[in-house]
């Protein structure tokens, strides 16, 4: 599945190859409560031509309107803040008093964005440069972890890429459910099985199937911080090949699904296998947040939960929150 991005920048692509005008919308500030972080993306084009979303809904139809009509970003780039009083927050639907600051772009040249495009579809990133006063756009190498999107003076910066990453070591049945989460949560997503019996049977749509060793996999695929690796198979000899190149990985998360004892008896493997100790330290396992999962999209959602609040660096609050009983007792009651 293409990231977000990715289908905002083609669609803007086609719309303008096809004889029309669009509009580019950055999230470039957000205060309070809102719906879609800095670096989101909207695309604008004719009628009934959108993709992306910058609010989730509460801004959108009021800045087409503005936009369509000429009465944003007609010619140069321009700020637009919604949510800045009570009233207007209401008025839009932002939440707890949230506020946005958006830059709005025309958009005419295609081809202007087509090194964007070829840099998402590679994997790599790519930092675009706008100047609010003139309108000019120049691209900059950018690294992986660099800030999404960041407003200086009239300088709007946007980092493009790499799609976040879900590698998936088993072609079973929780791996399809915990896939299709993570599509929707704009991770492209690789399922690994050497067993021919399981891999003759993936039909996830959207996502990539390899039939080879996990281990060369990883080595080849994984460059990068945006990436997460899970092993699901429950069988050792491919399991662990995964996990001992995965925690040597600049993977964000490596989870393994398995019971304590079972989780015991891989991370002794793994030491005499002469895995460090600073790697083993990196392993989430057992899998998933402690939420009382049984059935396999239960158990997915656990684990798309511990992804999310590894990516955004709240797992340890996250864990803190569900170990204590009075919290397990309001979160399966909400």
């Amino acid at each position: 599945m293409d990231s977000s991005d990715l289908n905002v920048i083609r669609a803007l692509q086609d719309w303008v190859r096809a004889g029309g005008r669009g509009h580019l919308v950055t999230v470039v500030k957000t205060w309070g409560s809102s719906p879609r972080p800095a670096g989101s993306l909207l695309a604008v084009g004719g009628p009934g031509h959108l993709m992306g979303s910058v609010s989730g809904g509460c801004v959108e139809d009021d800045l087409v309107v503005r936009l369509r009509s000429g009465q944003v970003a007609s010619e140069r780039p321009e700020r637009v803040v919604y949510g800045v009083s009570r009233e207007e927050g209401e008025r839009f639907g932002l939440p707890c008093g949230g506020t946005l600051e958006l830059v709005c772009e025309s958009i005419d040249d295609a081809e202007a964005l087509e090194p964007v495009r070829q840099a998402l579809e590679q994997r790599r990133a790519v930092c675009r440069e706008l100047d609010l006063n003139t309108g000019t756009t120049r691209l900059l190498p950018a690294q992986p972890h660099t800030a999404a999107c960041r407003l200086q003076d009239s300088l709007l910066r946007k980092v493009f890429g790499p799609q976040w990453q879900l590698i998936i070591i088993g072609a079973a049945e929780l791996s399809r459910c915990i896939a299709q989460l993570a599509q929707a949560l704009d991770y492209h997503v690789v399922v690994c099985d050497p067993r021919a019996d399981y891999a003759a049977t993936w039909d996830v749509p959207g996502t990539e199937l390899v039939a080879g060793l996990p281990d060369d996999l990883i080595r080849a695929r994984v460059s990068d911080e945006r990436s997460a690796i899970i092993t699901l198979t429950h069988d050792p000899r491919v399991d662990d090949m995964a996990l001992i190149e995965a925690l040597e990985s600049p993977a964000f998360y490596v989870g393994a699904l398995g019971s304590r004892r079972t989780t015991d008896a891989r991370l002794e493997r793994l030491r005499q296998l002469d895995v460090p100790a600073t790697a083993l330290a990196r392993l989430h396992a057992p899998i998933g947040l402690p939420i009382g999962s049984h059935a396999p999209m239960e158990i997915a959602v656990a684990i798309a939960a511990e992804l999310i609040a590894a990516r955004n660096n709240a797992l340890g609050g996250a864990r803190d929150r569900l170990a204590d009983p009075a919290a397990r007792k309001a979160a399966s009651a909400a």
